[in-house]
């Protein structure tokens, strides 16, 4: 594997690497983003999975080498896994899956016998599968779960507008269940939940964000990760986040002092001029100098 440096004016160069293997051995867990690094929202990259199940082979370094995929699925965390089964993502590659939508169904617990709105399309309903809530009107509402739009095909966080301004005369609280803006589907960029509670915010409502970038999110993966071999969680400097966003996978490994690897080829592509086929990822110094947070490396795609 090589490291081109890419030139930067900024504290320190980036690397851009072309897989994983020569940095691996750092860590003792990988946090994986699900969407945009396994796979695009209709097929699975079948190099991210390899990469994670030669992780996970690794010789253990005083304690075994793990991947919790972090997801801001707003769905708990065994559906995420029925769709990385339909898409053919061997679970071998990942040895627990930690959800946007787990942590939602905790901050509804609560609150039992609340009655809620749902914000979002039916798809995502079984996030409130066996909680003690009833599920009103948005205007008998005593909170709004927010997980995404009805129909994000043509939909903008205006069409709610109507909706949050309500919401907001009566002081209600909202719940987003997914802080991502956009996903990439089908080399298309599609609106999430995260459009509509920043509108909320926009107009003065109280938003509670469960996933990724907020800190809840990464003490709960590293809780979860420890977890598994009975011990305490790893030391933060041996746990790399990968993923494709700045906003969320980035800048919240950042906030939480663990090093981070972006997926080019992912929301940013067009950004870097990556998203045709036949494109390869050249220098983007000057891209990320123009950013807030910087990763501590990039990689095209996640491959071994």
């Amino acid at each position: 594997m090589t490291e081109t440096p890419a030139r930067s004016a900024a504290s320190r160069p980036v690397p851009t690497l072309d897989g994983v293997a020569g940095i691996a051995e750092r860590y003792d867990l990988i946090l994986c983003d699900v969407w945009g690094v396994l796979h695009d929202g209709t097929n699975a990259h079948p190099g991210a999975s390899d990469a994670l199940m030669r992780f996970r082979a690794l010789p253990e370094a005083g304690r075994p080498r793990r991947v919790v995929l972090v997801s801001n699925a707003p769905r708990p965390w065994a559906g995420v896994q029925a769709i990385l089964d339909g898409f053919g993502v061997p679970r071998a590659a990942y040895d627990a899956i930690l959800t946007s939508g787990d942590l939602t169904r905790s901050l509804i617990a609560a609150h039992p016998g609340e009655r809620l709105h749902h914000l979002g399309p039916e798809r995502d309903a079984t996030i409130f599968d066996g909680l003690d809530v009833k599920l009103v009107d948005v205007a008998a509402a005593d909170r709004v779960v927010c997980t995404g739009l009805f129909d994000d095909t043509c939909e903008t966080a205006e069409d709610y507008r109507a909706t949050l301004e309500a919401m907001r005369a009566r002081a209600v609280p909202m719940i987003c269940a997914n802080p991502d803006l956009v996903v990439e589907r089908r080399g298309e960029l599609v609106p999430c939940a995260g459009l509509i509670a920043e509108a909320y915010e926009g107009l003065g409502g109280a938003v509670t964000y469960a996933g990724k970038p907020h800190r809840p999110v990464y003490e709960a993966a590293l809780t979860l990760a420890g977890g598994l071999d009975g011990r305490v969680p790893p030391e933060r400097a041996r746990v790399l986040a990968v993923g494709d966003a700045l906003r969320t996978d980035i800048a919240g490994a950042a906030a939480y002092g663990i090093p981070s690897l972006l997926v080019a080829r992912g929301i940013h592509a067009e950004e870097l001029g990556v998203s045709a086929a036949h494109a390869s990822l050249g220098d983007i110094a000057d891209w990320l100098d123009r950013q807030a947070v910087r990763p501590d490396a990039v990689i095209e795609r996640l491959v071994w």
